[in-house]
């Protein structure tokens, strides 16, 4: 995963909200764009961009796909983000 991707990729607040839901338990394109007022090829999209930056992971399910949090994809971001927090509050 590059980072650069990653911070993209959640900068926007349809795919927050894909996040927000995957939090909650995987689920399909269908149940996911249920909750966003925009169409399911563009919930595909935005999962599309979300898988690509490794914080999404996707599953065959018979005809469909169920999508869910990527734990070593928010593992690598949280490594990159804890560096900031060292502790020392002198800089602040």
């Amino acid at each position: 995963m590059i980072l650069d991707d990653a911070f993209v990729a959640i900068s926007d607040p349809n795919r927050r909200f894909l996040l927000e839901e995957l939090r909650r338990g995987p689920k399909t394109v269908n149940e996911l764009a249920a909750g966003l007022p925009v169409s399911r090829p563009a919930v595909s999209q935005h999962l599309k961009v979300l898988l690509d930056a490794g914080l999404v992971s996707a599953r065959p399910e018979g005809t469909r796909r169920v999508y869910a949090i990527s734990t070593e994809g928010f593992l690598r971001l949280n490594i990159w983000l804890d560096q900031f927090w060292d502790g020392d509050t002198n800089g602040v």
